[in-house]
């Protein structure tokens, strides 16, 4: 058991989990680094609001949390953001354009008040990876490259479970979707977008001027799990793809796994072959590809990891 100064049980350690359609809240436990069931808490967040309607947001679900909690939070966040003075930098990316230049996290303990002394931001992939590090696919592993699939492609690269940014074999600030491959940018050919164009041009689909109009990917993958070519070339064209251009980072990082999470990481005997297949084709090691073992709650374990290495690092 985890126990504070005077032999009494650690406090829960207060997270953040901060995307683009919702935030989660919950309460960790240091004794088992796992959420406690009872205090999670997901709500909706609009990105496209204005910085107080976020921030008033973010507040709300983390004061719906028990106080009996440390003041130390830890609040993953997604890019780009100044983790280490909490300033947005939002810009040119549809989401959160309003909180770029704001003082995420002077906004943040004041809506907070005596519950929060300190908050300790880190990239929500990092966190992501840090949690699967911690209590799941990634644990053991000196060297790991972990993915999230979704509306892009999260990535980070841990090395004796700390996220490496910079260095041999790592790309642009330790983050893959600033890569490009069969001379586009990753994303364009490997996001949730992708993959719903990739299936309208396979099925000879005129462009639609909404492209919410779209099959979404879950329905993708269900014709293609029953027999829809066009839909298993969708997906085979996007990860492939995705597997070429990662090839030689996991070589040169000599990555002994990688794990993949992520909402679409659901559809997983479409993605991993076509995946494997594409870090062969570009003469790739041949590296173990394992699905996230704790996908919706690594980023707020990964959040705690954060925080108790922050403390210890201090002590």
């Amino acid at each position: 058991m985890t126990v504070a100064l005077g032999g009494r049980p650690a406090a829960p350690v207060p997270v953040l989990d901060v995307g683009g359609t919702h935030v989660t809240a919950a309460l960790v436990d240091p004794a088992t680094s796992r959420a406690v069931p009872s205090s999670v808490i997901r709500e909706p967040l609009a990105a496209l609001a204005a910085a107080d309607s976020i921030l008033d947001a973010i507040a709300l679900a983390a004061l719906a949390l028990p106080a009996d909690h440390s003041p130390h939070w830890g609040v993953a966040m997604p890019g780009p953001f100044d983790y280490e003075t909490g300033m947005g930098r939002f810009t040119g990316i549809g989401k959160f354009e309003s909180l770029c230049g704001v003082d995420v996290g002077a906004g943040l303990r004041q809506r907070l008040g005596a519950r929060a002394d300190r908050l300790s931001f880190l990239n929500d992939a990092d966190a992501f990876a840090l949690g699967e590090y911690k209590a799941g696919a990634a644990a053991g592993h000196e060297r790991a490259v972990c993915l999230t699939l979704g509306t892009g492609v999260g990535s980070s690269f841990l090395r004796d479970g700390r996220p490496v940014h910079e260095g041999a074999g790592v790309p642009p600030h330790g983050h893959v979707h600033r890569l490009t491959v069969r001379g586009r940018p990753l994303e364009e050919t490997v996001s949730r977008r992708a993959v719903r164009l990739h299936y309208a041009r396979h099925a000879g689909l005129a462009a639609p001027a909404d492209e919410t109009a779209l099959p979404d990917v879950h329905e993708i993958a269900v014709r293609a799990q029953q027999g829809d070519t066009c839909a298993s070339a969708a997906f085979r064209y996007a990860f492939e793809a995705l597997g070429q251009a990662l090839a030689p980072h996991i070589a040169r990082f000599e990555a002994t796994a990688v794990i993949i999470g992520g909402s679409m990481a659901r559809s997983w005997d479409l993605i991993h072959p076509a995946f494997t297949r594409g870090l062969s084709q570009a003469a790739g090691p041949a590296v173990p590809v394992l699905p996230a073992r704790q996908s919706a709650e690594a980023p707020l374990i990964g959040a705690a990891h954060w925080v108790q290495g922050s403390v210890n690092a201090r002590s």
